[in-house]
């Protein structure tokens, strides 16, 4: 029997070089990436298409929308709040300031209303990445040593959350206490240390199952509850990043891509690496809730 599948299409052609952190904020009803390498924050109105960026000053990697209408900053060195009307940047918490190896990289709420995210060595230094929880302004590491921390995403029920470190090729679940808190160590849910490409950036469906980007494989897979592959999203990118589902049934499955590493002859054969595509999946989303620092 053969598994669903789906063509995803451009839906922006951002040219990011490394596309990353894509979130849904529905009050305002747009979608936020980031180019972490490229120093710039996107977004996209889904109801118009509209396209607009801005420049930043460091390398951010996930804007998380809060409770009112501003947004999380999740930089190399620091998170800052970020007012999308008045473009105003204020600084909130250093992360890692004094380690200028390393810089942020994935991110998600979790059922809590709380901040997962993880840094990484600039160069992919190994081992050189931790993850770290915000729970209502109070900052927590919860694992060191890892090398490129992904995959961060959560069960329904707020009972188990994922994640990855890509080179490993194992994505990891972790059981949760009813504050969103891990319980002893992490254990292995899917391996795709035999698989083409590589664990990257994950995404909850409504139905627990949960939609995995392969960076270097050109595909999301849809995961169900026991880790099997259940679903594919085929890309015309080589490198996709992260997905998110977005769009107000949140059934528009919106991926962000890379173009790292690229020679320029890669890149002709590849010209929409680094777009961010999307695609109409006919299974709704898990609505993030708003990030809560108080």
């Amino acid at each position: 029997m053969s598994l669903p599948t789906w063509q995803a299409t451009v839906a922006v052609d951002s040219g990011c070089l490394i596309g990353e952190g894509p979130q849904w904020q529905a009050s305002s009803g747009r979608l936020y990436w980031c180019d972490i390498i490229g120093k710039r924050l996107h977004w996209l109105s889904h109801t118009s298409q509209q396209h607009d960026h801005v420049a930043l000053d460091d390398m951010v990697s996930l804007a998380a929308p809060l409770e009112d209408s501003r947004l999380l900053l999740v930089g190399e060195r620091s998170l800052s709040h970020f007012d999308p009307e008045s473009g105003n940047i204020t600084h909130f918490a250093d992360v890692e300031a004094d380690n200028p190896v390393t810089r942020s990289n994935d991110a998600r709420v979790d059922r809590h209303g709380s901040l997962w995210f993880s840094s990484m060595g600039k160069q992919a230094e190994h081992q050189a990445g931790s993850l770290y929880r915000l729970h209502r302004g109070k900052l927590s590491q919860l694992r060191t040593g890892l090398s490129i921390p992904n995959a961060l995403c959560f069960s329904p029920d707020g009972t188990t959350a994922y994640f990855t470190d890509t080179p490993t090729g194992v994505v990891m679940r972790w059981a949760l206490d009813d504050q969103g808190w891990p319980l002893g160590e992490p254990e292995p849910f899917a391996d795709f240390s035999g698989h083409i490409g590589s664990p990257d950036g994950a995404v909850m469906d409504n139905q627990g199952c949960l939609w995995l980007a392969l960076w270097g494989a050109g595909e999301v897979v849809r995961l169900n509850t026991d880790g099997e592959i259940i679903g594919r999203v085929h890309l015309s990118a080589s490198q996709p990043s992260c997905p998110v589902f977005a769009g107000p049934e949140l059934k528009t499955l919106y991926i962000t891509t890379a173009q790292e590493g690229f020679t320029s002859e890669q890149l002709a054969k590849e010209p929409n690496a680094g777009a961010l595509f999307s695609v109409q999946i006919d299974i709704a989303g898990l609505a993030e809730p708003p990030l809560r620092l108080a």
